[in-house]
Formats: C-alpha cells, sequence, structure tokens
C-alpha cells in the first residue's frame, strides 16, 4: 500500500513537473539596454533595421542640391509608407524617426499634415472673441509645403532547409510639389540570414 501511494506521488510530482516545464514563462526581471545595440532576436523587422535603414535615407537626402544647395530650408511633408511586407509594421513610426532626423539636421523645415484639423479648430476659437486682438492668428498666414515625402517598404523572404533569409528594401521619394516631379528618390536594401537550431542542441 506504501509503495503504491508512494509510486502515485511520484507521478504526480512528475506530472506537476511536466505542467510547470512546458507552462508559459513569464519575464519577472530586466534591465535598460542600448536602443542602438544591434538586434538579431527573431528574423523580423527590428529596431536596428530602421535605424540604419532611416539614417541611410536621411544621409542620401540631405546631399541632395534641392537641400544641399537651396538658399533657404525647404518645406516638407511627411505622407504615408505603404508596408508591402508580410508583416505588420508599424511604418509611421519609420516615417516619424525620417522627420525627427531630417529636422535634426536643420537643413529643412516641416509642415504636420496630422495638426490641420487642430490648428483650423484653434482659428476658430481665436476668432470667436475668446482671444486678445493682437495675438489671433487667422487663416491664411500658413507656409505650403515644396515638397511631400512617401515611400514603400518590400520584402523577400526565402527558406530552404535549415536556412532562411529575409531581405528589405525601403524605398523613399521625395515629390515636388509644383510639377510633381520627383526630385530626389533613394533606397536601402537590407539582408539577413538565419540558420535553425537543431532541438536538443
Amino acid at each position: 500500500m506504501k509503495l503504491q501511494k508512494l509510486a502515485l506521488l511520484s507521478m504526480f510530482g512528475l506530472l506537476l513537473a511536466g505542467v510547470v516545464s512546458c507552462g508559459p514563462k513569464a519575464f519577472v526581471k530586466g534591465t535598460y539596454d542600448d536602443p542602438n545595440r544591434e538586434n538579431l532576436l527573431n528574423d523580423q523587422w527590428s529596431e536596428t533595421d530602421m535605424q540604419n535603414a532611416v539614417k541611410s535615407m536621411v544621409d542620401s537626402m540631405v546631399q541632395h542640391p534641392a537641400i544641399a544647395k537651396s538658399a533657404n530650408p525647404p518645406i516638407l511633408m511627411v505622407t504615408n509608407l505603404q508596408n508591402k511586407t508580410s508583416e505588420r509594421i508599424d511604418t509611421q513610426s519609420i516615417m516619424d524617426m525620417v522627420r525627427v532626423q531630417l529636422t535634426k539636421s536643420g537643413k529643412v523645415g516641416f509642415i504636420d499634415k496630422e495638426a490641420r484639423s487642430d490648428i483650423a479648430d484653434e482659428y476658430n476659437y481665436q476668432d470667436s472673441g475668446m482671444t486678445e486682438e493682437k495675438t489671433k492668428k487667422g487663416p491664411g498666414g500658413q507656409v505650403g509645403a515644396d515638397y511631400i515625402v512617401n515611400g514603400r517598404l518590400d520584402s523577400i523572404v526565402q527558406e530552404v532547409g535549415k536556412d532562411k533569409t529575409v531581405y528589405y528594401k525601403l524605398t523613399l521619394n521625395m515629390t515636388n510639389l509644383k510639377t510633381s516631379v520627383i526630385t530626389w528618390t533613394d533606397d536601402k536594401q537590407i539582408r539577413k540570414t538565419f540558420k535553425k537550431k537543431t532541438i536538443g542542441l
């Protein structure tokens, strides 16, 4: 009888250990890391890819004569970045980084397309008589954009046996609003290779 109880307890212990080891693992301890450190934790689009691609695009853009030799900083407006990959990628974050890095260069100015509705509301509020006349900002004083910046992100994934290759291409265009001519365009290509681990090793 005692042997049966011991056997049952042993089986229960093994089952419990199996459940614990197979269950979801929670990350309970973390540390801050350098966001500029290379990240290759998986085969998806990463912050390292975004940083490298954006830096390449911004460096290329500010060296173009339309910006580098302009008497006054051109005014740009960022629009859409099409995601043509199979991943769910925050393309707005990519374009935000482009805008931030270009602004830091001091060579261009930006119009905030997303703020237009809020600006129109503020015009209406100021025109309601709630603000001092001398501080009012009415419509008609805004600066028009000289160029719009848009683009697309493409990817190709190839997998043979244990080897996998992931290729990304970020393409950006700067289009003259007056002529609709693409004044500048460039792309940044990124290729990453991965090898599957053998189970048990």
